[in-house]
Order: C-alpha cells, then structure tokens, then sequence
C-alpha cells in the first residue's frame, strides 16, 4: 500500500507550500507543476494573468497572487525589456516533484498491509486548549486520528514521527506498533476513528465531477479554457483528498470504497483532458512569447513517476 513510511505522505500541496485549494497562489503551483515545471526560461506575467483569469481571478488579483508567491521564495521574477517572467524556484520545484510523488502513488493498493498499526499515547490537561489543538493538528497532517481521547492510531509506520511531532510541543508520548485483538465481542473497530462515511461522500463528489468532465468532452461541450480548469481542479481535488484520506488498507474497509475508481477516472481525465487543457496554455503563452510555446510541457501520469524519482 502506497505511502508506508512516509511521514509526509498526508501532507496536501497547500499545506506544505503554504497555499490555500483553490487559491490563485495554490492555482498557479499547479500550472507550473502540469505545464512548466522544467523549462529554464520564465513563463511570461501576462500569460500568467491570463490563465488565472480562466479560473474566475481578476487582474489585479493575479498579480498580487505572483507578488505573493515571489516572497515566499516559490517563484522567481526576470525582466527583460518591458516583459516580467516568472519561473519555478528550486524550493517550488521540489515541492511539485513531491505532489507528482503522491498523485504518482496515492490509491495504488498494489503492496499488501502488514496489519501493524502505529499508536501513539499522551495526555494534555483538559485546561490546556491551544496545545489540544497543536496536537491534534500534527497528528492529522502525520496520517493519525483519535480513537479514544489522546489515543491516536495510523495505519502506516509512523510513530516516531508522531513522538517527534509531540516532543516539539514539550509532550511525553508513549509509541506501540500493534495488531488488531479480534476477542469475539463487540469492541470499537480501529477503522472507525475517522469519519469514512464523509470521506466516502467528498470520494463519490470527486467521482461526479469526473464524469461530467469526461463526459463533456465527449459531447464536445468543453472548450480549450474549460478544459484546463476542469483538469486542473480535478488534480487539486485528487491532492486534498490524498491529504485527507488515511489510506487504510482495503480489507478493512467498507465493501465498494471508491478510491480505486477515483484513481481510474483522475488517470483517465487528466490524461483525455490533455490535449485541449495543454492547447489553452500554449496558445496563451504564444500570444505573449511566440517561441516559448514549444516549451509548454503536456503533463502525463508516466512523467509524475518519472518526476518522483
């Protein structure tokens, strides 16, 4: 199963890049991570500002968003002449090789569990809210939940990163890697410390999208700029879903999870959707800079594996 023993195998690209879903600095990440991840030169501004305005983002705050995100260090301006460039810095380029990593293997359950769960055990005086709150933060983003009070459960080798995790907060933490007990009477499972009827819901939500987006195209009702949207929203779906998703393995889980089929239909929209999404980014970037449009990347699952490394 994928993601043993990566403690950062939860982390959605907006949590680590300090971006927000669905916000034109987290938007422009992912252009950058399907469409320009390699080329030396800079993607022209105006290109830039055209392409978030597909998305419903103004001029104004696309510029702010590019300002934004040079001062983090994701994104690195040239000037030549009157024309400003962007390009991705090697701290953003690490990142979208770190995405492509977990779109590369998120949902793939080819690797058998070995039925080890890590546990992590603290106590926090009820007094002490803000600190409740740290504790819990970390022990999400590292893949845990709650399963009784400051008993915290992940089905991945993740322990040590927990204690470390709560040790930064001045925590004392107990770790075990155990197997599940079945005694024959009624106990609460360990599956059922994460919400998995919710989960399933925002899965069938990403499902539909899927389809419709499929669908279309098929139909022929998705233009160039439509299609790019639609691709690109549906990798940033696939992330924060990989971000809230625990990844328990399918044995314990209800029958019929929809995460395998969800896989299926984010590999074959991104790749159908390709074509006219990657048509929309190289005639944009042409518009502004006739001979940077060859370097227009069209991104394929094969390349995310290749970027993983």
């Amino acid at each position: 199963m994928s993601g043993v023993g990566d403690a950062q195998g939860t982390a959605s690209l907006s949590r680590i890049a300090g971006t927000r879903s669905g916000s034109p600095p987290n938007l422009l990440l992912m252009l950058f991570g399907d469409y320009w991840i390699e080329p030396e030169a800079g993607m022209p501004s105006a290109a830039l500002v055209t392409l978030l305005g597909d998305f419903g983002v103004n001029d104004a705050a696309a510029r702010a968003a590019l300002s934004r995100m040079v001062k983090r260090g994701l994104l690195a301006s040239t000037k030549t002449g009157r024309t400003t460039a962007y390009r991705a810095t090697t701290r953003a380029q690490q990142i979208l090789r770190a995405a492509s990593r977990r779109i590369a293997e998120f949902g793939d359950d080819g690797q058998a569990w070995p039925g080890l769960w890590s546990i992590v055990a603290f106590e926090i005086p009820e007094r002490e809210r803000s600190l409740r709150a740290a504790a819990r933060n970390r022990l999400g983003w590292l893949g845990f939940a709650s399963l009784y009070d400051e008993v915290w459960i992940c089905p991945h080798d993740r322990h040590e990163a927990a204690v470390d995790a709560l040790s930064v907060l001045g925590l004392e933490a107990t770790a075990f890697q155990a197997s599940f007990a079945d005694s024959g009477i009624p106990t609460r499972m360990p599956q059922n410390a994460w919400n998995l009827a919710e989960l399933a819901d925002e899965y069938h939500a990403f499902i539909a999208r899927a389809e419709a987006a499929l669908a279309a195209l098929a139909a022929a009702r998705l233009d160039a700029p439509s299609a790019l949207v639609e691709r690109t929203r549906l990798l940033e779906d696939w992330l924060d879903l990989s971000a809230r998703d625990p990844e328990l393995p399918e044995s314990i889980l209800p029958a019929g999870w929809p995460r395998s089929r969800s896989r299926d239909l984010l590999l074959r929209a991104h790749g159908e959707l390709g074509g006219l999404a990657t048509e929309r980014v190289r005639s944009v970037v042409e518009t502004f800079e006739l001979e940077l449009g060859d370097l227009v990347e069209r991104r394929t699952a094969d390349d995310w594996t290749r970027l993983a490394g």
